[in-house]
């Protein structure tokens, strides 16, 4: 079935809550709307949208959003098939109460199934990337269903193909994660082990490839991806804002990935302010550096800035909140170019928004 609205508020259908509206909304829920559609009658430019988590509307939208609102469920022994318009953490909860491993350190991230596949989301040491089989998509330039494999997909930190030389020519109908019985923690990054210590679910003796939690008893049980997807979900809800509470994007900025000697610099300039063995937060990427963009940002005194009714998270500086409720686009936009032209004074970096301007 296909809905169609004219001069739709997409107030609710972005989790930044900015108040603007299409000159057409539409929604389908089948493959066969796709086939039906009149691409040429609708208003132009056409944006497919998910659950609207990952994107700052700047201003109304003049042409059609069409959001893929199918919603169909299929599982093997080692895959899950998701309609595009599953929203992505009911996956992560349905996996990890069959005990199923895989998607367990993704959960809580918000949006749905095809924008994953997008987006290649990512959180904790894991990307979309690594637990996807297969893509079905419509290719608007053949006028045919296909199936993409996302080894193709040209896979990047938060980017793919479908961001850049494919933007606007597939539109993705369902998804295929690969899900495992066996066994395969993904502890050791962002405190997840840690928050499972402290929990008592896993023993701080336990190694990696076989961790354990205890019992009421105080014998050892194995660790279950429900485990994890508990201690992330407490990790995530200590310092992120629920999207339902107060409006967002999730994480606003990408972390830079710099050179080594950039990062040297860095060092330097931290150590002036912080003393001399202040330790810089990092992540070895090859032969560079990751350096938390929320780093940064706290650094520079922006935890809790406001500019009108936008606000830098004072619980997670990478992420920026409407905070009063009806904050306006220029308002996060200004908020935004104050950070970048900050760290760019001060360490020579300009950091890029993950978050999509439409």
């Amino acid at each position: 079935m296909i809905t169609k609205h004219a001069h739709f508020d997409l107030s609710t259908r972005n989790t930044f809550r900015m108040r603007v509206r299409c000159a057409l909304f539409v929604e389908v829920s089948a493959e066969e709307d796709l086939l039906s559609l009149d691409w040429d009658a609708l208003p132009q430019p056409v944006l497919v949208m998910g659950g609207g988590s990952n994107l700052l509307f700047t201003k109304d939208f003049p042409g059609t959003v069409l959001h893929v609102g199918i919603c169909h469920s299929e599982r093997s022994e080692e895959s899950w098939t998701l309609g595009a318009g599953v929203v992505f953490d009911d996956f992560c909860a349905w996996a990890a109460s069959e005990g199923l491993w895989g998607p367990e350190n993704l959960s809580l991230i918000p949006g749905e199934c095809g924008a994953s596949a997008v987006q290649n989301i990512g959180a904790y040491g894991v990307e979309a990337k690594d637990i996807l089989t297969d893509i079905r998509a419509y290719d608007r330039v053949e006028g045919r269903f296909v199936h993409i494999d996302p080894a193709t997909c040209g896979y990047g930190y938060r980017t793919s193909r479908f961001k850049t030389e494919w933007k606007g020519r597939y539109i993705i109908t369902a998804v295929t994660y690969r899900v495992s019985c066996t066994p395969q923690p993904k502890l050791d990054y962002g405190g997840v082990r840690k928050a499972l210590e402290d929990s008592g679910k896993v023993l701080p003796s336990a190694s990696l490839r076989d961790p354990v939690r205890a019992n009421a008893s105080g014998s050892t049980l194995p660790l279950s991806p429900k485990d994890i997807r508990d201690a992330i979900i407490g990790i995530r809800n200590q310092k992120l804002p629920a999207v339902e509470e107060m409006g967002s994007a999730g994480s606003f900025f990408c972390n830079p990935v710099i050179s080594r000697e950039h990062f040297r610099r860095i060092v330097e300039t931290a150590r002036k302010d912080n003393g001399p063995d202040y330790e810089v937060p990092h992540y070895e990427v090859g032969d560079q550096v990751k350096v938390p963009a929320a780093w940064m940002i706290d650094q520079c005194g922006f935890k809790g800035a406001r500019s009108g009714g936008a606000q830098v998270y004072p619980k997670q500086p990478l992420v920026i909140v409407n905070a009063s409720g009806n904050a306006s686009p220029q308002e996060v936009i200004g908020l935004e170019q104050q950070i970048i032209q900050t760290i760019e004074r001060k360490y020579g970096i300009t950091l890029h928004p993950e978050v999509e301007h439409v």
